[in-house]
């Protein structure tokens, strides 16, 4: 496996790949990785013949600067992941100045996906996705991109730029990976303090039982059951949650509006804020 930090050396080794006459998988990631990105890496291996994963902690989506600074960055132990436990042929591990050798001050039309939930939240965050993502598609031309589950609003934001900027490639979305706890894992977790991270597997724990009261709750009787379970728990307060269509992320008022029924919903626990997401409905 090779370590590359610059944008023409890893065209070169993906124009090898293609003169191999090879599928290209890109799985990109900000670092810190866990099982839940090696289980992407995984999947795009077998369904490719060469795999680049990214590990670049993106400045532009960072809404607030002290999240920017504390964000875990272990490249060392990342690269002995991936070696370790896949196949994948490239981590692509940039500076900053090799991605954004200059400002990049594009605007991505976002209306409608990324304008609610987290786009509400943290102005300017899927700007800054798209940004990154759209250079790693022009840098890598992968084949597939693959992307994981629990970031769901991402998934549809990555999806209509692909489509404006018309992009071919595949956008594969792969499950959650949870621990043997329920809670969806994420680099975020080693933030938790001991006493929140007890109490973070409830917030899956009540979107799997509030899959089960579908029948005799409207979308918004459950939100506002869900809600009041999860904040139940005095070390967790609902920052949102969302029952939404899975392709527009707009809120339904009734089951029948969709086919792909989904509740998005982010957590505070203590200082660190924990995103998950359940599935009611797919057609």
């Amino acid at each position: 496996m090779k370590i590359i930090g610059t944008v023409s050396e890893l065209k070169q080794a993906v124009a090898a790949a293609r003169k191999a006459s090879k599928t290209v998988g890109l799985v990109p990631t900000m670092g810190a990785l866990h099982k839940g990105h090696l289980s992407l890496v995984k999947r795009a291996t077998e369904e490719n013949g060469f795999v680049v994963v990214s590990v670049f902690v993106n400045p532009t989506q960072f809404n607030n600067p002290e999240d920017l600074r504390t964000y875990p960055r272990t490249l060392e132990a990342d690269v002995k992941l991936v070696e370790s436990n896949t196949t994948a042929d490239v981590v692509f591990a940039p500076s900053v100045e090799e991605m954004y050798p200059s400002k990049d001050t594009r605007m991505f039309d976002l209306s409608g996906v990324g304008e609610v939930m987290e786009g509400k939240m943290r102005p300017g965050h899927f700007n800054g996705v798209c940004q990154v993502v759209s250079k790693l598609f022009a840098f890598v031309t992968p084949d597939k991109a693959y992307f994981g589950e629990k970031d769901f609003q991402q998934i549809a934001v990555i999806r209509k730029m692909v489509r404006d900027c018309d992009f071919q490639i595949e956008i594969v979305d792969c499950p959650i990976v949870r621990e043997d706890d329920g809670l969806a894992v994420s680099s975020r977790n080693v933030l938790l303090t001991p006493e929140h991270r007890a109490v973070a597997p409830r917030i899956h724990r009540v979107l799997a039982e509030s899959t089960g009261k579908v029948k005799e709750m409207r979308p918004m009787e459950l939100t506002k059951w869900v809600v009041s379970e999860v904040d139940a728990e005095p070390l967790l307060k609902v920052e949102y949650y969302e029952i939404v269509d899975g392709l527009s992320m707009q809120r339904i008022d009734s089951w029948e509006e969709t086919d792909y029924a989904v509740g998005c919903i982010t957590v505070q626990a203590g200082n660190v804020r924990l995103i998950d997401n359940i599935i009611y409905k797919k057609g």
